[in-house]
């Protein structure tokens, strides 16, 4: 658990909060959401969601596939609730129907230090 040392005096305090234990079940829908999110198709579409609606075709030529592709991706992230749709006009407009998702997302992208430089075994090349 980490401690951070208090500004006042040199004594740490243990800022986790204390935690129960988990439910299997609970476990589970957890890494299905990792599951549905491990497919880097999928992770795109809802990156992309997260800036704001857009319809099949728009994310078929933004995530780079074809749009039959990308509906199936979107029926199974529908399917999980993670995006929902309404329609607008004669076309599907999709959004993230969880906003705990997209911070989820927006914490797993930013995770990674973004490389200025090419490495190769550890070392700059």
């Amino acid at each position: 658990m980490p401690r951070y040392p208090q500004l006042e005096d040199d004594v740490t305090e243990d800022v986790s909060p204390p935690r129960a234990p988990i439910a299997a079940a609970e476990l589970h829908a957890s890494a299905a959401l990792f599951g549905m999110l491990a497919a880097t198709a999928r992770l795109h579409i809802i990156w992309l969601l997260c800036e704001g609606e857009r319809d099949v075709g728009t994310l078929a030529t933004e995530v780079g596939q074809t749009v039959a592709a990308v509906s199936q991706h979107l029926a199974k992230l529908k399917l999980a609730g993670l995006v929902r749709a309404r329609r607008e006009g004669r076309r599907m407009v999709y959004l993230v129907d969880d906003p705990g998702v997209a911070e989820i997302v927006a914490l797993a992208l930013g995770h990674h230090p973004r490389r200025d430089h090419r490495t190769r075994g550890g070392r700059t090349a």
